[in-house]
């Protein structure tokens, strides 16, 4: 392996191009003896005479190993320059960013922040991924929303906000105002699936002595609110997850707040301890945390 220095082939190429060593130094801002002395380190690095120096004011000309040295040292400088400007655009945020989610907030927080990042950083290449796993594969994300700390060292959690619980029920089915827990207990209920923040809610209500009929599971907020409005039951969902369905109230539903209050379901942002963010990825962690404070400060509509 031949250790080059990156200046030495800078030198060659000017010399070849300008004809001498004299106008190579003036256009690289460099004294004369000092384009001699790296052509003279080069050719000492390369273990040959690269140029024929003929003087006067003749040009100076490349001899054969210099032929073979000349294209080398012209693609090194080439790919050295891309590094660099490849590296200028990853600290301007102009990289890929990985994002895990889950439906709430990907309705609600994600697309604000995806809108900034995109105004800050119009070349960002921006991935989504939705999990809604107990256990989220963090190898495959750079930031992951998430409901729910995640009990491993190597995980750094940033609170992002408190996501406070309410009562969606159908119109008419409870006075307006907050309903006491004790009327939930053997009332038909539609709820999410016992995974994430769900089972975390149900034994709140257990150790409360509060044993809501469920009647219907299902991931999907529009679904269980969907079945609200049928009739099926009333559902306890926190306040993102009912702004991600834009639902206030209305003719077919009404909001309540629960008293006592449950515990509120928290938001976090989490990446890997020991990795080192991205430019962008830590931007996008500032932007999230922000629109947070701000989405945090809202007030829920209720009757």
């Amino acid at each position: 392996m031949i250790d080059v220095d990156l200046r030495y082939l800078t030198t060659l190429t000017a010399a070849v191009d300008e004809g001498s060593f004299g106008r190579a130094a003036s256009r690289l801002g460099y004294a004369q003896s000092t384009v001699s002395q790296h052509i003279a380190a080069l050719e000492r690095a390369i273990g040959g005479r690269l140029f024929d120096r003929p003087g006067g004011p003749r040009r100076v000309q490349l001899t054969p190993l210099g032929e073979v040295v000349l294209p080398h040292a012209a693609e090194l400088l080439a790919k050295a320059g891309a590094m660099h400007a490849a590296v200028e655009r990853f600290k301007a945020g102009e990289s890929r960013l990985t994002i895990g989610t889950f439906q709430s907030v990907s309705n609600t927080l994600l697309p604000v922040l995806i809108r900034m990042l995109r105004d800050e950083f119009p070349s960002c290449d921006i991935r989504l991924s939705e999990q809604e796993a107990e256990f989220p594969d963090l190898s495959t994300v750079d930031l992951l929303f998430y409901d729910l700390p995640i009990d491993d060292p190597g995980v750094e959690h940033v609170k992002l906000l408190d996501d406070p619980y309410h009562l969606v029920a159908p119109r008419g089915r409870f006075p307006d105002g907050p309903v006491d827990l004790s009327e939930l207990d053997g009332a038909p209920m539609v709820a999410w699936p016992p995974d994430c923040a769900q089972p975390a809610l149900e034994e709140e209500l257990a150790t409360n002595g509060i044993h809501p009929r469920i009647v219907f599971r299902a991931a999907g907020n529009e679904t269980v609110l969907s079945m609200v409005r049928a009739g099926l039951g009333s559902a306890i969902l926190p306040r993102l997850a009912i702004q991600a369905a834009d639902t206030t109230t209305g003719r077919d539903l009404s909001i309540h707040a629960l008293r006592p209050q449950v515990a509120q379901r928290e938001i976090y942002l989490v990446r890997h301890a020991y990795r080192t963010p991205s430019p962008l990825a830590a931007r996008a962690a500032q932007l999230a945390a922000e629109i947070a404070a701000n989405r945090a400060s809202g007030a829920m509509p209720t009757r």
